[in-house]
């Protein structure tokens, strides 16, 4: 590890106080050692990483760490501070702080060297003696090791095997396994650990389930999925164990290898935390008989509690109902992340019939009956049906994978189908809300039902999807389809009686759920509700999809406008941010703000939002509509109203400007000692 720390790079007294002035610091160390290139830039994405999920981690370390275009060469700082930083962790201030910086092409080897460090930080000794250590070079040393850890990309902990087999020679006892029948193996587990970056948490995760192997006497295989790529565990060791662990923070890959193991499914920072629990939950679902029938069968899909520590398995011990807004969440975003090119596609393509033929175009003759190749309107017709049919399955799509992302592939078949039956009572799209939810529950409640071995083959591919589309159809059809409809018919209704006030509201609130996240779950749902309303289009509908649409592009055309009138308030790398938002703006591409937000959202997110507002307010106001659900200024001729739908745009626009730029001028226009070097090297921060 010595090409990637130097004395240079450790601070045995660091001042900061918060977990963003630390990481300064530290990035001020690594661009003095000409690591970084663009401290700024570098400060951003080391944001940007932190937002996704705290750092923190139990027993006072704090691991701020991304991978970077700013960064030329791994490198690793360290700091020490004696009064702790927050940095998120359930057990309070981190006192040692490693700061990693990756490039953003980082080879192997030195992604093998930073994942054997993460490891080191889950031993006792090592951290006690960063804790005590005085020389900052005899610090750098204790850090670099003797020789560089190698990552075991497949780390199989065999512990106690030897022990037991020589006690048993000794004694005559049997090994307990997981099921408590007498065993000449210990309990066999493997594991699978991830996060976003698979730098850091997904190796301290595998260690430490590892270590809690360890000392329960359990023979744990752990396939650690990080930056580095992965290497598959032995299809043998598979078959062999008796549960299967998931400590992950991204989709795990390949996962129908584990199915028909009892599974714990946990966020990878519950791995690294509470890794006996896990273990312990582990052999209970073995001595109950809980299996997936289908990988990640019994258990949400989602990213679990907001600190990655929440427990994603259904029947787990984690999942209560604390936790349920989160997952219900996840679910709703599952099946518009799937309904979402479906709408791109119809929505695009039917708007074009429009633009070539008109509306009239919608009751034309089909075009398998009727269709002349010289004529614009039958090419108008084609584009139309084709948009139409593309349509026609927004909310079976959104029902099925809503369903899927609670209960895996079983529930694709109850999911469609209800899915399909809302549209047929005309419950629409809050239809397909409810039937993906119901046929999710249902999957999930046939799967609780203990079954014998030879029929768990047979489960997900016919007996669940049998059992689960009768009961939905039946709910669907005879209890909720009916009242769901006169409910979707009551909020058409009140769409297209909207004027006046109660219009310009309504534009206010999808405006600002369309700037706060950029792209995240509330955008999502104010995108999805427009878009719903466009499988059965009326004026009110058509006024929302506009008001959405608009205020969705001020944030990428704020932020681009901000940084060419005023350059200086922000980074390089945020400057050419701006060139790219002015594309990714005019394109209804709201996430092309969030570098910006990342960096500092106290200051953006505000601005944006405010100006998100004003767009949807003065779209309703101005009785804009849109036909199509994407397309941003190009599909302009599409748009009723089209020059006071640019003016909203360009009104929202400004005002965002205004905000961030008078906001960032006066954190500039503070003093400036705040975050400013002494001269003594060290730093003095001064909250924003």
């Amino acid at each position: 590890m010595s090409e990637l720390i130097t004395a240079e790079l450790v601070d045995l007294d660091l001042s900061a106080t918060t977990k963003d002035a630390a990481a300064r610091s530290l990035a001020e160390r690594m661009v003095a050692a000409h690591r970084v290139t663009d401290l700024d830039g570098f400060l951003a994405d080391v944001a940007a990483r932190e937002a996704q999920m705290p750092t923190g981690l139990d027993g006072g370390i704090g691991i701020p760490h991304c991978r970077s275009e700013h960064v030329n060469a791994p490198t690793l700082a360290f700091g020490r501070s004696g009064a702790g930083i927050d940095f998120g962790a359930a057990d309070g201030p981190a006192d040692l702080i490693f700061l990693i910086a990756a490039p953003a092409g980082a080879d192997d080897d030195h992604l093998t060297i930073l994942s054997g460090l993460a490891r080191r930080l889950m031993d006792p000794e090592f951290t006690a003696a960063l804790r005590a250590g005085t020389d900052p070079r005899a610090v750098t040393a204790l850090i670099r090791g003797e020789e560089a850890p190698e990552e075991p990309e497949q780390e199989q902990v065999e512990t106690g095997k030897q022990e037991q087999a020589q006690e048993q020679a000794e004694t005559g006892t049997e090994a307990v396994g997981g099921t408590g029948a007498a065993e000449s193996v210990p309990f066999r587990i493997v594991a699978v650990t991830s996060c976003p970056t698979g730098i850091a948490h997904t190796y301290m995760a595998a260690e430490s389930l590892a270590a809690a192997g360890r000392a329960e006497g359990v023979e744990v295989t752990v396939e650690t999925q990080g930056s580095a790529g992965f290497k598959k565990l032995d299809p043998a060791v598979v078959a062999a164990a008796d549960a299967v662990i998931w400590a992950h923070d991204v989709e795990v890959r390949e996962k129908a290898r584990f199915r028909g193991k009892p599974l714990v499914d946990v966020g990878v920072k519950a791995g690294i935390n509470r890794p006996a629990e896990l273990i312990a939950e582990a052999r209970r679902k073995a001595e109950r008989g809980e299996t997936a029938t289908a990988a990640g069968s019994d258990k949400a899909s989602g990213s679990g509690d907001g600190d990655g520590d929440g427990d994603r398995d259904g029947n787990g011990s984690g999942a209560d109902h604390a936790h349920f807004g989160v997952r219900l969440r996840t679910y709703l975003m599952s099946g518009v992340s799937y309904m979402v090119p479906f709408v791109a596609a119809g929505g695009l393509l039917i708007a074009l019939s429009f633009a070539i033929g008109g509306y009239e175009i919608a009751s034309a003759k089909s075009v398998a009956d009727h269709f002349v190749w010289g004529e614009a309107d039958s090419w108008a017709a084609l584009l139309n049906q084709i948009g139409s049919a593309a349509f026609g399955f927004l909310v079976p799509v959104l029902a099925g994978y809503i369903a899927y992302g609670m209960a895996d592939r079983p529930a694709l078949v109850p999911g469609f189908v209800g899915g399909a039956i809302a549209l047929t009572v005309n419950a629409g799209f809050l239809g397909g809300l409810v039937a993906g939810l119901l046929a999710g529950a249902v999957v999930m409640a046939v799967q609780r039902v203990p079954v014998h071995a030879t029929l768990r083959g047979i489960m997900p591919v016919l007996v669940i999807p049998l059992i689960a589309s009768a009961v939905v159809g039946f709910l669907m059809f005879i209890v909720v389809g009916k009242p769901i409809a006169s409910l979707q018919n009551a909020l058409t209704d009140w769409l297209n009686g909207l004027s006046g006030s109660n219009a310009v509201i309504l534009g206010v609130v999808l405006g600002l759920m369309m700037c706060f996240d950029m792209g995240g779950p509330l955008n999502k749902v104010a995108y999805a509700f427009a878009v719903g309303g466009l499988a059965d289009p009326t004026p009110g509908s058509l006024k929302v999809m506009a008001a959405v649409m608009a205020a969705g592009m001020v944030p990428p055309l704020a932020m681009a406008l901000a940084t060419t009138v005023r350059r200086r308030l922000f980074t390089k790398t945020e400057r050419e941010n701006g060139r790219a938002a002015w594309v990714l703006g005019a394109s209804f591409i709201t996430e092309g703000a969030i570098p910006f937000a990342a960096a500092d959202p106290l200051r953006v997110i505000p601005s944006v939002m405010a100006g998100g507002a004003v767009t949807g307010a003065l779209s309703m106001a101005f009785g804009a509509t849109l036909r199509a659900p994407h397309g941003g200024v190009f599909v302009v001729p599409l748009i009723g109203e089209p020059f006071l739908y640019l003016l909203a745009i360009a009104a929202g626009t400004l005002v965002a400007t205004a905000l961030v730029v008078l906001l960032k001028g006066a954190r500039r226009t503070a003093p400036e000692a705040a975050g400013d070097a002494g001269a003594d090297g060290s730093r003095v921060t001064v909250a924003a």
